[in-house]
């Protein structure tokens, strides 16, 4: 056996020659091989890769081959989503369950089939038994996404028809997942924040009666204790997290996997590994990272001078992580406006207005979206048009409620399951081909050489 030090000495010989092999590949290369890369045209937009009935996302429109910004909307199964949203506000309901109904089925559910489903999700939140002990308590991780990953991988074991793709079993399997996966993500983050912040261990057993936003709530605080404001807020966020059309990496993730006909559990994992990446469901997190170092930096918050000066430094390399991105800014589709942004932003000014303690921080946010696009365009002479995405409020409307950092991706999963699981049934019935696109190859042929002669 290997000792410690001899390991770890071998490790690092092979790193250092895989540095040498790794490396990145020009611009000019891909444009050279006419190679689209991030599967993205030369003008931002993306090349089209699939159809969908699910969700749309537009940001700007094509008149005569030119691209046209314009004010975004998100349109689930043809329903603008600021009208879903206002209605449910209006109504003085929960509107994550109509929402889940909406994406799954493909039309709004009339009141008595809306609280069948809603009874349905409520009694199917509870774990197998044995769970929650042998899936998550043996093997707390301190990333809450790698977690829930692992947690639906493990339930494959406890479905007695796990690889069956029809229509009808694969809907059962999604409704189970949208019901269990806010109890997983609960239970790990409970099980990370006893094992590994040494506090205590809390497993409050799901409520069927309450809606996904509350039962959230009561299981994720100590002593089950929420108001229906808060409630509300999370309520909206779920909505606004639910789908984002198919070409986004995580529901592109779930119809590449779903596309070779593999099983539910599978294809969900493998989209809750995408969504963990800080270029998108982490992207929430990344903005309250910059936002700290942002009031830890800028002496007076509402001077537009001193801010403008350090979004400068951030463009240029020199402040936060050293990316050159403000995160929270900008978008793949939407030009001059994030319709779930705008919902946020209004909800956050809402929720300021009860708890004056965060106005002079929302405040900088506000500062923020607002000065950015001005900054970007004399530090990198680049005039396009940007606003401010979903990533730029929600993180501090989490914070308001008190949802502890390492919660934001996990709520994001949690939410954006119904778009995959919707995603996962149009891909499987509807296309039928397997998702294979092709690389050009940068290596020339060699000739092996036999061991004894390298």
């Amino acid at each position: 056996m290997l000792k410690e030090e001899d390991k770890k000495r071998l490790q690092e010989r092979f790193q250092e020659e895989a540095s040498d092999v790794y490396q990145p590949f020009s611009k000019e290369l891909f444009k050279q091989y006419s190679v689209k890369r991030g599967l993205r045209n030369d003008d931002g937009t993306g090349v089209m890769a699939g159809l969908t009935s699910v969700g749309a996302v537009l940001g700007y429109y094509i008149d005569d081959g030119e691209k046209i910004p314009m004010e975004g909307h998100l349109r689930y199964r043809g329903y603008d989503l600021t009208d879903i949203v206002k209605n449910c506000e209006k109504e003085k309901r929960f509107g994550f369950e109509e929402v889940a109904y909406l994406l799954l089925f493909g039309h709004l559910p009339d009141k008595k089939t809306l609280e069948d489903f809603s009874r349905l999700i409520g009694n199917l939140r509870v774990l197998p038994e044995g769970f929650a002990e042998d899936m998550i308590l043996k093997a707390p991780s301190k990333n809450i996404m790698n977690k829930i990953a692992r947690s639906v991988l493990a339930s494959y074991s406890y479905d007695s028809n796990p690889d069956d793709i029809s229509t009808g079993n694969i809907l059962r399997q999604s409704i189970e997942l949208i019901a269990r996966l806010p109890v997983m993500a609960a239970y790990g983050y409970q099980a990370k924040s006893h094992y590994h912040d040494g506090k205590s261990l809390y497993l409050h057993t799901p409520q069927p009666r309450l809606s996904t936003a509350e039962n959230l709530l009561y299981m994720i605080r100590p002593d089950n204790k929420y108001t229906r404001e808060e409630a509300e807020m999370l309520d909206v966020l779920l909505m606004i997290h639910a789908e984002h059309g198919g070409g986004n990496n995580s529901a592109f993730t779930t119809r590449v996997v779903s596309s070779s006909d593999t099983d539910t559990y599978s294809a969900i994992a493998a989209a809750i590994g995408s969504l963990k990446g800080p270029k998108h469901g982490g992207a929430n997190a990344k903005v309250m990272g910059m936002m700290e170092e942002i009031k830890a930096n800028v002496k007076h918050w509402e001077d537009d001078e001193e801010v403008k000066a350090f979004l400068a430094k951030i463009l240029r390399k020199e402040a936060f992580d050293g990316s050159g991105l403000i995160y929270g800014m900008g978008h793949a589709i939407y030009t001059y406006s994030d319709p779930r942004c705008i919902l946020l932003k209004e909800k956050a000014g809402q929720l300021v207005s009860n708890h004056p303690e965060f106005e002079k921080e929302f405040k900088l946010y506000c500062s923020v979206e607002r000065l950015t696009p001005g900054v970007f365009a004399e530090v990198k002479n680049n005039h396009k048009v940007m606003c401010a995405n979903v990533d730029m409020y929600s993180g501090f409307v989490y914070k308001m409620l008190g949802i502890p950092t390492e919660m934001y991706t996990p709520l994001f999963a949690i939410s954006r399951i119904v778009g995959w699981c919707a995603h996962r049934l149009e891909e499987v019935i509807g296309c039928g081909r397997i998702i294979r696109p092709a690389y050009k190859s940068m290596v020339h042929s060699k000739e092996y050489t036999k061991i004894d002669n390298r």
